[in-house]
This record gives C-alpha cells, structure tokens and sequence, in this order.
C-alpha cells in the first residue's frame, strides 16, 4: 500500500508534469468515465480534474461550460488535499461554500461528491467528481463507485507511461529510464564502476510558453533532446522525467568527466538558433545537476535527489551552467 504524500505539493506538480496529460487531446476513457459518474449518479454535472499549481483543469467535464479556472475558486483542489472522499451535500449550508461563485451563481453547484487521483506513488492528481444543483447525500455504495472509476483511471493514465519512448522528443519516457537507470546502476557497484548523473531543465520555460505558445515550447524541448542525443555516447542513458526536464545517466563516467559533458551539452544549446515559426528564432539555455554514484548502497532515488539539488542551486546561481553535487 502507498503512503499518502499530502504534504509534498512540490512532488505533487512534478508528479502530475510527469504523466505528461495536463492540456493533452480529448481521451476516450476520460470522456466515458465522466458520461458514466452523470448517469449512474443522476446529477446534471460530473468531471475529471488535474489540479497544477494555479489552475483547476477537465480533462473530461459533462455539463460544465468551463474548462479551466482558478485553482482558489476549485472544490477538487480541496479534495487533493484529503485522503479519500470529499463530501459537501449542500454548499449553501456550508460556510466554507456558502458565497462561493459557483455556488450563488453558474454552475449553482448544491452538491458535491469528489474522490482524488491518487498514484502509485502517493500523489493526489485531480479528482472525480460529481455535482448536482439540489441538496444530495451520496451512499457509502455510490462512494464507492465513484472510488472504483477513479482507480479506472489512474489505471489508465499509468498504462500509458508503459512504453518506453517519449513521443515528443523520441527520448526515453520517465518509466522506461528508471528501468534501464536502475539496472546500470546495478551493474555498476556489482563491479565498481563509476558512473554519473545529470538533471537538466530548460530555463524559464513557461516564459516562452506563455509567450510563444505550447507548440513553440515542444519545439524547444524536442530541441534539447534531439541536441543531447547528437552529444551523447551509445550507451549513455537519456530520457525525459517530464515538462522539460531531462536525465542523463553516464556509465564508465567520473565526476570531473560528467561535469564536461554537461557543460558541452549547456553551451551548445545556448548557442542553439530555435526555429519556433514566428520569424526570427529564439534561443534558449539550460541548467544542469550533476551527481556521481556514491556509495555502495548508493540508489537511483538518492542520486535524483542530489542532482536535483545541484539543479535547483543553478537555477538560484543565475541559470545557465552547471553545478555538480559530491556522492
């Protein structure tokens, strides 16, 4: 059984880029698990949210008129926050949703019945939900329902990160380069080989997204990728975490050798003229953490973490370079 992470909002947006559906096409299963929760539970308005770090986002919605809106003004953003169902049957009588705007105004949201998306690993998503405009009690069997379609979706979602390939940049996707990260790293301490890992992220990334656009930003990603994957050796291990983050992992690698690469891979993006199809071509930089494999129990978690660190302190350095972090 997992634990529950209610507290790490932080991994709970990394989390959700990874799976790589926020802002994605409309999906059969999501549509159908939405048609279904209105149907069986009788109420005007259902929904399957994704909840980022400002907005409230359907990735299926039956009888809402909005897409996205503000996170604050989002029931769902509540029920991320507990560990099972959240039940309101009557907004107007309670204080927290008495002068909501989606209570005193459209939708005129009365009821409200929500269970999170919660992952493999512990993080609440989105939710499935369901509202009505009249005071409803919803049954311990219909909770259940509704907790069984959510499973049905996380089920789904995860299926999806099965293949190994990422389909923007034709990297490894975040599953496939944990498997093969984990087994070179057995590899390596069984016979005492060095090897290193990078963490790479696109500087001001939702800059040129909120600029340009999300196909200028795909654009920029499959750049980087397509970059590193020119620069790499064969049997180096590149795939893309999710959003615009990248892993490197360089077996037969030291520290001082790592550190070089990373930083070839940094100038040559930076210099990199980026053809976004407005006219003239941006460019863009990179920041970059690098961590050797330390100790013999060294894991692929603890090197993430040390070279997410190093990542976050280039980022707060100024951006664009690269800082190594000791195993």
């Amino acid at each position: 059984m997992f634990e529950l992470k209610l507290d790490d909002e932080e991994g709970r947006v990394r989390a959700l880029e990874r799976l790589e559906i926020l802002d994605s096409e409309e999906d059969a299963v999501f549509e159908n698990v939405a048609t279904l929760v209105r149907q069986v539970f009788k109420v005007p308005m259902s929904g399957v949210s994704l909840i980022d770090r400002r907005r409230h986002w359907f990735k299926a919605r039956r009888g809402i008129g909005v897409q996205e809106f503000a996170r604050e003004l989002s029931f769902c953003a509540r029920t991320i926050d507990q560990p099972d169902v959240l039940l309101i049957p009557d907004t107007r009588a309670d204080p927290l949703y008495a002068e909501h705007p989606f209570v005193v105004g459209e939708p005129h949201v009365v009821c409200y019945a929500g269970v999170p998306l919660t992952t493999p690993d512990g993080y609440n998503i989105g939710s499935l939900c369901a509202m009505g405009t009249a005071p409803r009690a919803f049954t311990p069997e219909e909770v259940g329902i509704l907790s069984s379609l959510a499973r049905i979706l996380i089920d789904s979602i995860e299926l999806r990160q099965t293949a190994s390939s990422d389909a923007l940049t034709g990297a490894m996707n975040r599953r496939g380069w944990t498997t093969e990260a984990k087994s070179e790293l057995r590899r390596a301490a069984r016979y005492r080989h060095p090897v290193s890992l990078a963490i790479m992220d696109i500087d001001m990334f939702k800059t040129v997204n909120d600029t340009w656009g999300h196909p200028a930003g795909d654009i920029v990603i499959a750049a980087l990728a397509d970059l590193t994957m020119d620069l790499v050796r064969d049997h180096d291990l590149f795939g893309r975490l999710g959003g615009e983050e990248f892993a490197l992992l360089m077996p037969e690698t030291s520290p001082d050798q790592a550190a070089v690469a990373a930083e070839r891979i940094r100038a040559s993006f930076e210099s990199l003229p980026l053809d976004i199809g407005k006219g003239r071509p941006i460019r863009c930089t990179v920041s970059i953490g690098v961590t050797p494999l330390g100790a013999e129990d060294d894991t692929l978690e603890q090197m993430l973490e040390r070279a997410d660190q190093a990542l976050y302190r280039a980022k707060r350095g100024g951006r664009n370079r690269v800082i190594c972090s000791s195993g």
